[in-house]
């Protein structure tokens, strides 16, 4: 049996449910689907910083302000960069600089929370999508059921079933590979290694690798080992033996200080291992009626300038703007939405690779601490 959707969107995560939000702000019906059994049916990251001129114009255009307001993390803006000695090239305090922290599971609580009752299908996975003619697609979900829809949306991130439709670009490895940790109950368990990470988040670098952290809200401290290592190389380890795993990665920190070995070597829980990639810089496609991307789906890239969030969230309410500002037009409605959407992503995928190149080049404490103070010498 085949069921049309005038709005169908593939993907619960933030920039699909920001899309969903504001649609029904503006009195529009969406569908989302996602493969996972229901909201909570695995971890959804850590601590996002909310751009002012992206997720928070999203947020307001959603009518969540004031939750967003009720959720922040204080002192979660607190910087540290330190070297692999853990000497302090940079220590700011939490005052709030208009990117206040958020837990990401927080932030997408209460979009879900703002949404109709079984706006999002949970446990509904897309296996293909084809064009119908006129604008129209159908999408092909496991188990043989179809839908059809007016207005199909890809919101569903790096390797999405939809961007096919539109483009043949593929993700490709950056050349960097994170492997996350926790170090949970850290002030109490690991205070020294607590005190040098600090309340916010901290950047330890040094010969092109480093650890990445943020305290959450919960006291743990989340951290990234962040390594330039071959594409293949964290398919390598057994992350099922946690001290094997452990040992794998500080192999590649010998040397470094121990309170900064800490954050592997004292970790709780299983490591993850994360091959970063990213879409070409400057990726777009020509205008294809009925479809469009939004997120991770559109432009991939890597976290060295922390827009990924942020340019989803605000890709969804810019969409919604557009749909509800071209009533009964979708292609208007698209290509307004993409005309902004196409420089908007190339500017922060360039930031991005500009971002990586200084955290893991020569001197990349000193760099980055030169950087984020605005000094050059």
């Amino acid at each position: 049996m085949t069921t049309h959707h005038p709005v169908l969107v593939v993907g619960a995560g933030l920039g699909g449910l920001t899309l969903a939000r504001v649609l029904h702000v503006h009195g529009i019906a969406a569908t989302v689907l996602d493969l996972d059994a229901s909201a909570t049916a695995r971890h959804q990251g850590g601590m996002l910083d909310l751009h002012e001129d992206s997720a928070q114009v999203a947020l307001r255009a959603a009518g969540l302000f004031e939750e967003f307001r009720a959720i922040v993390h204080p002192g979660g803006e607190a910087t540290r960069i330190l070297d692999r000695d853990a000497a302090v090239h940079l220590a700011e305090d939490g005052q709030e600089s208009g990117r206040p922290e958020v837990n990401r599971h927080d932030l997408r609580r209460i979009l879900l929370e703002s949404l109709p009752e079984g706006t999002v299908r949970w446990g509904t996975k897309v296996t293909a999508a084809r064009a119908l003619g006129g604008g129209r697609h159908e999408v092909t979900l496991a188990g043989g059921g179809h839908l059809t829809t007016d207005l199909l949306v890809g919101a569903d991130g790096a390797w999405s079933r939809i961007r096919p439709l539109v483009s043949d670009a593929t993700p490709g490895y950056t050349g960097m590979s994170f492997v996350e940790a926790d170090l949970r109950n850290a002030a109490t368990d690991h205070p020294e290694t607590a005190e040098l990470v600090g309340g916010g988040m901290a950047f330890a670098l040094a010969d092109g690798r480093g650890f990445l952290t943020h305290l959450e809200n919960d006291g743990t401290v989340h951290t990234y080992a962040a390594l330039q290592v071959p594409a293949d190389w964290t398919s390598g380890i057994d992350f099922t033996d946690g001290d094997q795993a452990r040992a794998t990665v500080l192999d590649r920190f010998e040397g470094w200080d121990k309170r900064l070995r800490a954050l592997v070597a004292d970790s709780d829980g299983p490591l993850v291992g994360r091959p970063i990639h990213a879409l070409p810089i400057g990726h777009r496609w020509e205008r294809t009626p009925g479809v469009t991307l939004l997120g991770d789906a559109a432009h991939l890239m890597s976290p060295f300038a922390g827009e990924g969030a942020n340019l989803a969230m605000l890709d969804g309410a810019e969409l919604a703007g557009a749909v509800a500002a071209h009533p009964g037009d979708v292609e208007g409605a698209l290509a307004a939405y993409e005309a902004a959407l196409f420089p908007r992503s190339e500017a922060s995928a360039e930031a991005s690779a500009g971002g990586m190149e200084l955290c893991f080049g020569p001197d990349a404490a000193r760099a980055l601490a030169a950087m984020m103070t605005g000094h050059t010498g």
